[in-house]
């Protein structure tokens, strides 16, 4: 096998469940596999780890259902400002930050000093994880075919581990993926601190349908004596979280939001940030506490220089962004559950200036009307409730019942002749319903009973739905349009590849 970038996407790849896998998965009722934390010290000790090896790492522990991508990029940014350097106290060499998914390129989701693997040093740790797979296969003269890998993330998890380890990381911000008692990532014996974000009903297949048993799932990767934060939550939450850390023989701290962050420009857009950037400086502070000469740290009424530095200098694309190119302005957030599509939706409004009120029904789109367009897409979770909440929530911030003139709806397949990008193929969804567009043209009719004057297309590739919207755009001279992509961190992935290898011809997006 060969040892590229591209070769380590390929095999990874192979490691995705396919849909049908997947499909019976979420139909069966059974949640979330109770055997998963003994299957993952089974493969840790297959490439030569036991969990506690990682204590080395001083891991700080992330979960939650909406933030804690974002909580843990802030993190991340903030333990940055104590590398070596002159203005500031060093307290760490490295820092490592694993999370999911990735928009781009898959190695994203391995960082160390807020820069992802380079393509070459992913490759290494990848097939180094691979080999050492199959060559206790062989010690235990077993197949060495997919059989003998854990699946994707599952091995994405190891590797992060294993790359951390080589580097000799001494800090590692690690996200959970699903939930957090099952989580691949919930091998973590001795986190120095444990964070749960904002909680809301997500994969309600494998974590349960109510806030209460979200709450309990999140509430696993609590340890005993480890100090626990978690964002303000509803009553009901907060009671199975305190039960939870009771029985962890753990304190759980509620964390309000900080009131020096009103002076604070954090680099992350939405007033909904405020949370995941408390959230941080509790969870950071924490950490650093642990350290055996920690730095001043942050009070109620204060934060440190290295803490305001961090939370400006954060970067996480694909979350309240703005790109700006001839004739369209874009307005991009990778909300996918039904709470973050309404703060994504709030924030849009905060962006833009109000069009007219809406036409009489006579007129469709009159021409002095400004293109106001949504691309959306959502291919596995209730896509019609998303636009839902979307278009009720723009509507009342608005105070327009046309929040759009024009929207488009596709998949999320990246381009129209290459199919998708290599790292962002997705095995989990059917190639059936995508070739038909059976969700896309779902949307088309849900989106026409909400407002039917808005002109809706239906595209197969995300390439082809962003040429739709430049064409719109482009015959619309004395104003830009504006755009609003969301509804998933795939089609935000792909849209951002589309944006970034097909540049307009005057070098703009």
């Amino acid at each position: 096998m060969a040892r590229s970038y591209c070769d380590a996407v390929a095999a990874l790849n192979t490691l995705q469940s396919n849909f049908s896998v997947v499909d019976a998965i979420r139909k069966s009722g059974k949640g979330m596999n109770k055997q998963a934390i003994p299957e993952m010290i089974d493969w840790c000790r297959r490439i030569g780890y036991e969990p506690s090896d990682f204590d080395r790492l001083r891991p700080i522990h992330i979960a939650g259902t909406k933030g804690k991508g974002s909580t843990s990029a802030f993190i991340s940014s903030i333990l940055t400002q104590y590398l070596p350097s002159s203005s500031s106290p060093s307290c760490f060499r490295k820092v490592g930050l694993y999370t999911s998914p990735h928009l781009r390129f898959v190695r994203e989701r391995i960082q160390i000093n807020n820069e992802p693997l380079s393509e070459e040093i992913f490759a290494k740790y990848f097939f180094e994880t691979w080999d050492r797979l199959e060559d206790s296969a062989r010690a235990k003269d077993e197949p060495t075919d997919t059989t003998a890998k854990p699946v994707y993330f599952r091995f994405l998890t190891l590797m992060a581990f294993h790359t951390y380890m080589c580097e000799d990381v001494d800090t590692a911000v690690i996200e959970c993926g699903i939930g957090g008692e099952y989580d691949s990532t919930n091998i973590l014996t001795s986190p120095t601190v444990t964070s749960i974000t904002s909680l809301g009903i997500d994969h309600v297949a494998m974590l349960g349908n109510t806030i209460e048993e979200i709450a309990w799932h999140k509430a696993g990767i609590m340890k005993p004596g480890v100090p626990a934060y978690t964002a303000l939550q509803p009553p009901t939450a907060i009671n199975v979280l305190q039960e939870r850390a009771a029985e962890r023989s753990t304190s759980l701290s509620i964390v309000a939001q900080h009131s020096e962050l009103e002076k604070v420009k954090i680099g992350l857009a939405g007033s909904f940030q405020l949370s995941n950037a408390s959230v941080a400086i509790a969870t950071a502070a924490a950490h650093l506490r642990s350290l055996p000469n920690p730095p001043p740290l942050p009070s109620p009424t204060f934060l440190p220089k290295e803490f305001i530095r961090g939370l400006e200098d954060v970067r996480w694309p694909g979350r309240c962004e703005i790109r700006r190119e001839r004739d369209v302005t874009w307005f991009i957030d990778s909300g996918h559950t039904l709470e973050s599509i309404e703060a994504a939706a709030s924030w849009f409004a905060s962006q833009i200036p109000p069009n007219p009120t809406s036409p009489p029904p006579s007129t469709s789109n009159p021409p002095n009307r400004t293109p106001r367009i949504l691309l959306f897409n959502q291919q596995t979770r209730d896509a019609p409730a998303l636009t839902r909440a979307l278009h009720k929530t723009l509507v009342s911030a608005l105070n327009n019942d046309r929040p759009f003139t024009h929207a488009v709806f596709c998949t999320n397949v990246t381009f129209k002749d290459q199919g998708y990008r290599p790292d962002l193929v997705s095995m989990n969804t059917s190639k059936e319903i995508v070739d038909a567009l059976e969700v896309q043209k779902s949307l088309q009719r849900s989106w026409k009973e909400l407002d039917e004057m808005t002109e809706v297309a239906v595209k197969g590739t995300i390439e082809e739905a962003v040429e739709w919207v430049r064409e719109l755009a482009s015959t619309r001279k004395e104003k830009d349009a504006t755009a609003l992509v969301t509804g998933s961190v795939h089609l935000v992935g792909g849209f951002l590849e589309v944006l970034e290898t097909g540049m307009r011809d005057d070098g703009s997006g």
